[in-house]
């Protein structure tokens, strides 16, 4: 359990068993509302298995019960809590942070938030986040009956932020709620973003990481054919025996190398 203000943050804890010295806190999806880091054990267990690396899944607070900043700033207490931990066992405060789907618009958001404070993860690392609050990207409507259509999006996003419009909010301690309300991207974390083609969130990733490009930041984006939203939780058995899962598996590799890249200087090149 971490404090976060007067809320105690439940979390688990995933060690690798030879684990390389960096954290990834990861943050579950759900639409804001639901879900839980026990049923994401399994996801955030082979981001640990395939990067190498400690992996904490946060039981952030959850809509319609607690509307934003709350989650945001449980999933902020938990980056600062593994940043003590990485600094007390290996004097380097190699700290990430991800999430997937409503979660990883809580870590691209977190991203920013700790930029503004002078604390900049190492990277980000996003699965199908949702940015835009009002679901206008074509492709939420490019297959009939996807998950999630506009629809669902929009009222999630109503219950997690209200309906005010998408704002730049200035100030260094501004929450965001949307990275879009924050009004310059440049000098935020390294960005890595997956996507499954079919999923009616993938404009919303393309888009945001076009933005993040064109604000400066080194970005990563992999596009997985056939996939759905919700990819991180298909069960890994379904791949097939002795197969992987592919995006859980691309995610620990590029947290991986970019944990690498931050612990040694020198050029490295992910694919």
């Amino acid at each position: 359990m971490l404090p976060s203000g007067g809320h105690q943050v439940p979390v688990r804890v995933y060690r690798p068993e030879r684990s390389l010295g960096g954290w990834l806190v990861w943050a579950h999806g759900g639409s804001w509302q639901h879900g839980s880091a026990a049923q994401w054990h399994e996801v955030t267990s082979d981001l640990a298995r395939f990067s190498g690396h400690n992996v904490v899944g946060v039981d952030y607070r959850l809509a319609p019960a607690h509307a934003h900043p709350a989650a945001l700033l449980d999933v902020l207490a938990a980056v600062r809590w593994a940043r003590r931990e990485a600094v007390r066992e290996t004097g380097t405060a190699l700290v990430a942070v991800g999430g997937d789907s409503a979660g990883g618009t809580l870590a691209a958001s977190a991203a920013l938030v700790l930029r503004n404070a002078g604390q900049s993860p190492a990277g980000q690392f996003l699965a199908y986040p949702p940015t835009d609050p009002g679901c206008r990207a074509p492709s939420y409507r490019a297959e009939a009956g996807a998950f999630p259509s506009a629809a669902q999006m929009r009222a999630a996003w109503h219950v997690h932020r209200g309906s005010a419009p998408v704002r730049p909010l200035p100030g260094a301690d501004a929450l965001y709620s949307t990275p879009l309300e924050a009004p310059d991207l440049s000098g935020a974390a390294p960005a890595y973003l997956a996507v499954g083609d079919l999923d009616p969130v993938a404009d919303d990733v393309h888009d945001y990481a076009g933005a993040l490009r064109r604000a400066g930041v080194p970005t990563t984006l992999r596009s997985f054919p056939g996939t759905p939203h919700a990819a991180l939780l298909v069960p890994a058995a379904q791949w097939g025996p002795g197969r992987a899962h592919p995006m859980r598996q691309w995610l620990g590799r590029m947290v991986s190398a970019r944990f690498e890249a931050v612990a040694d200087p020198a050029p490295h090149r992910t694919q």
